[in-house]
């Protein structure tokens, strides 16, 4: 198959993330944006760019006719979704292959099984692979049937949303009362994230470690894994920080290996193609539940491509062109360790408490191992319509203990000055003693970690922040008032006296 326009079809730092390897492969680009998008970096960093419509994204990156009839207008052969939005919206990958346009994904069909959650868990049952016990075999239940199977299940329990993932329209209930008002929530978020108000019932288990694999797959029947990523770091079911490989499956090599077989296990059962994600939950028993697949790329990609040495994003358009995997499951070997930390615009101090206004000064962290993924730039708006990311750290090292250290000096290199984000959280996260032993579960975050100890005995200079919030709203103001002048001369001095010379020779 021929690709040589692609639209990507998404925002912020994915969007350039994904146009980054397009360039390589020698590719045009072709970016979409909303009103409030439109100064976006991912809109500078393309050939073409194109407005969906307002800021909403119901109204914008969720509009599968406007996203179409873009791409058919301006010649596009191929839509990469990146992740969120519609990435996992069978229908959107449908209407691409109606409009024969190549999806750079699986197809329709396996983003219908898999990225329904409900029907994913019975085909998985089907399979032979373990699942969480939850609904089985009932979708669209009502209010009143999920709160009749809620009291087969058992509490505690989980909510969650048939249509996504990311911790959104997902909510943990742990005594009936509670149900009711937290199916009403869940339908509410799942409806606005996903266009989609189902939602099923899983139950609970404490204290579980996530654990996911990394799936690529071929148009050829070659399907393979990138090794898996440490996910257990959660806050409210939102990943804050991820590891590749996982500390807890280095001391459990044969748990590793039959994991990734599952995982690959359960991509052939649906004839998987391109690229996706088969996440675990493991108990303290080490037994292991299959818990999900994201039909698509995931938000930690990077931190296996930095073990593995393999571009994923690339990999997945050598599948959609129809080519082989450039790698098989023999020649896979890990290098090293990564760490991912989510940078958001959140108040750890407050709850977590979103962050919205202008970027003054976002000074970037690099050096050994160091790698950035991001769509701010000074005098960037972060506005309350999208998810709080701001950026990805992404921190190599040639072991665990040297990605911790680097980390660590890349966090404190690292300055965000305008809006309130989570830099805190993890400088914090990171020099806990329990993390640096690996010793977490799923429920550390939000059970065992407290900003407010974490800071004890810790000094602060709120005048110094003060005195520096200043100086940089002061450097800014002085720099836009400048004015350059055009020089007298049409050149510079050095070329004006070479012409003078030979005038005069």
């Amino acid at each position: 198959m021929t690709i040589k326009k692609v639209l990507i079809a998404n925002r912020g730092e994915i969007a350039i993330r994904i146009n980054r390897t397009c360039r390589e492969l020698g590719l045009v680009t072709v970016a979409v944006f909303s009103d409030v998008d439109r100064r976006a970096l991912h809109v500078r960093y393309s050939d073409e760019a194109y407005l969906l419509g307002p800021a909403p994204s119901k109204d914008s990156y969720l509009n599968i006719e406007r996203i179409i009839q873009i791409s058919k207008d301006h010649g596009v052969d191929a839509i990469h979704p990146g992740y969120g939005f519609l990435s996992e919206n069978f229908e959107y990958a449908k209407a691409c292959e109606d409009a024969g346009i190549i999806f750079i994904g699986p197809s329709s069909e396996a983003i219908r099984i898999m990225g329904d959650k409900e029907t994913a868990r019975e085909t998985m049952i089907k399979a032979g692979i373990p699942v969480v016990p939850g609904t089985e075999g009932k979708s669209n239940l009502s209010d009143a049937e999920l709160i009749t199977e809620a009291e087969k299940i058992g509490f505690p329990l989980l909510i969650k949303a048939s249509a996504g993932g990311g911790g959104k329209g997902m909510r943990k209930v742990y005594k009936s009362s509670e149900l009711k008002s937290a199916i009403k929530l869940a339908r509410t978020e799942s409806q606005s994230a996903f266009g989609d108000n189902n939602v099923y019932l899983e139950k609970l288990i404490l204290n579980a470690r996530h654990i996911e694999f990394q799936i690529l797959a071929d148009q050829h029947g070659n399907t393979i894994h990138l090794g898996e990523r440490e996910c257990s770091i959660q806050r409210r079911h939102q990943k804050l920080l991820e590891e590749a490989p996982s500390h807890y499956l280095n001391n459990h090599p044969e748990l590793r290996q039959k994991m990734g077989e599952t995982a690959v296990r359960a991509a052939k059962a649906v004839n998987y193609e391109n690229a996706g994600t088969i996440e675990f939950l493991v108990d303290k028993e080490d037994n292991f539940y299959f818990l999900e697949m994201n039909t698509r790329l995931q938000v930690e990609h990077p931190i296996t491509e930095a073990v593995t040495g393999i571009d994923i994003v690339e990999e997945q358009i050598r599948i959609a062109r129809g080519r082989q995997l450039s790698i098989t499951q023999d020649e896979l070997q890990i290098n090293g360790w990564a760490i991912e930390c989510r940078i958001n615009s959140e108040d750890a101090y407050n709850n977590f408490l979103p962050s919205v206004g202008v970027i003054t000064e976002h000074a970037a962290p690099s050096g050994p191992g160091v790698r950035i993924d991001t769509g701010v730039y000074n005098s960037y708006e972060i506005t309350p319509y999208y998810d709080p990311l701001i950026s990805k750290l992404i921190v190599w090292g040639k072991s665990r203990a040297q990605a911790i250290l680097r980390t660590r000096r890349a966090l404190e290199e690292y300055k965000i000055v305008g809006i309130v984000s989570n830099l805190p959280f993890h400088q914090n996260l990171i020099s806990q003693t329990r993390f640096m032993a690996g010793n977490y579960d799923s429920q550390f975050v939000e059970e065992r970690f407290s900003m407010r100890k974490a800071e004890e005995g810790k000094e602060t200079y709120p005048e110094i922040a003060a005195i520096f919030a200043a100086l940089s709203a002061y450097r800014r103001t002085e720099l836009s008032a400048h004015i350059i002048r055009r020089a007298e001369r049409d050149t510079s001095n050095w070329k004006w006296i070479g012409r003078w010379e030979r005038l005069h020779r």
